[in-house]
């Protein structure tokens, strides 16, 4: 078992434990979220820190009809 440090940028996104490290290029699922592995540091024998990359949020923009009603005078 591994300690997996996942991080983007220097924010720690997840860490896990796991029994195989992923490989540099592999693509990910974080927190909902595509991520792709950029690289990877050993720091001890059982410790490992993942850079990654996430994919951009895509913001949609929603459109409001106005429905309310217009009283007559």
């Amino acid at each position: 078992m591994f300690a997996v440090h996942f991080l983007e940028n220097k924010n720690v996104l997840l860490c896990q434990l796991l029994r195989q490290v992923p490989k540099e290029g592999e693509e990910l699922k974080i927190k909902g979220r595509k991520a792709k592995v950029t690289s990877l540091e050993p720091i001890d024998e059982k410790t490992f820190h993942v850079q990654v990359t996430l994919e951009p949020v895509k913001k949609t923009k929603t459109v409001v009809a106005d429905t309310s009603k217009k009283k007559k005078k």
